[in-house]
């Protein structure tokens, strides 16, 4: 790939695919108005939802390729990297945009809330499939929005549009546990692959070279992002994927503490820990004593 686009304007998205800009922080472009095109790529200083309808050749997200499916919803989040290729083909997409520069929130309630729709920093193969009654609701939203846009502008547009913006991703929020919930078997797979990892990991000298895992090393391992993998653990476990890895490192440590002639120090070392006392502090948080206290008590056992 060649030379990226920065887009830092709604106006500079516009001008891009041909669209008029009624309003300078926020556009809704339906694609059938667009000019046909063979490849982009562009760094996004803004918000952007897509809605795609139809297949439409290879979009890319930093270096991961995705395919669309019909009734596809892909988030991008300001400083991001996103693009299309069509191996040379132009095309003519079927679809919606929806883009919104940080401005148009700053200083709304909205605005202190938007990094928790975790989905705007999904990678692009986690993209939310919709069903046709989502893609009625979705598509409703983003009428409502231009609709709203297309009004002159007064004292009331920039809260109705930003409430209208925040209806739309909290459907977006519902979908998405829809999806997790329809996809268990392939939340099982990526459930038993992570749990064998992190077995296979503490059986390693991985915790002395590298020190303990992340919840992002696991999500890297898994091809995930961190955010997608973590709402994933969250919805299939009930624990965030740290008090998970946390989980299985207090139990090891239970076992090793217990084992003869081996210190609370090589314990922590063993397990990872750049220092004891941040190793004891963990270990009286979960079990409610220090490990010099368990090993005291069980040591009779």
């Amino acid at each position: 790939m060649s030379s990226v686009e920065r887009f830092d304007t709604v106006k500079q998205y516009n001008d891009s695919v041909g669209a008029d800009t009624l309003h300078p922080l926020v556009t809704v472009v339906d694609f059938k108005n667009i000019p046909p095109f063979s490849y982009f790529r562009r760094y996004m200083g803004v918000y952007a939802v897509f809605l795609k309808e139809v297949k439409c050749g290879d979009i890319r997200y930093g270096c991961q390729p995705y395919d669309y499916d019909d009734g596809t919803l892909v988030f991008i989040a300001p400083g991001q990297v996103y693009g299309i290729d069509t191996k040379g083909e132009k095309i003519t997409p079927k679809g919606k945009a929806l883009v919104f520069h940080p401005d148009l929130i700053a200083g709304t309630n909205h605005g202190k809330t938007i990094k928790e729709y975790s989905f705007f920093s999904y990678e692009v193969n986690e993209a939310l499939h919709l069903s046709k009654k989502e893609s009625a609701v979705i598509n409703d939203c983003f009428d409502k929005i231009a609709t709203e846009i297309e009004l002159n502008i007064d004292k009331h547009s920039k809260s109705l549009i930003v409430s209208n913006i925040e209806l739309f991703l909290k459907y977006c929020m519902r979908f998405y546990d829809r999806q997790f919930i329809t996809r268990t078997h392939v939340n099982n797979d990526i459930l038993t692959r992570f749990e064998n990892q992190l077995s296979e990991y503490f059986l390693s000298d991985k915790p002395a070279l590298i020190g303990l895992p992340s919840v992002g090393y696991f999500a890297d391992q898994l091809n995930l992002s961190a955010n997608y993998f973590g709402d994933l653990i969250k919805k299939e476990t009930g624990s965030t994927a740290l008090d998970y890895i946390q989980s299985k490192l207090i139990e090891l440590a239970k076992e090793k503490i217990l084992e003869q002639n081996k210190t609370i120090t090589e314990v922590s070392d063993e397990l990872g820990f750049k220092y004891q006392q941040h190793f004891t502090r963990l270990f009286k948080q979960k079990v409610g004593m220090a490990p010099v206290e368990f090993k005291s008590l069980n040591k009779m056992n």
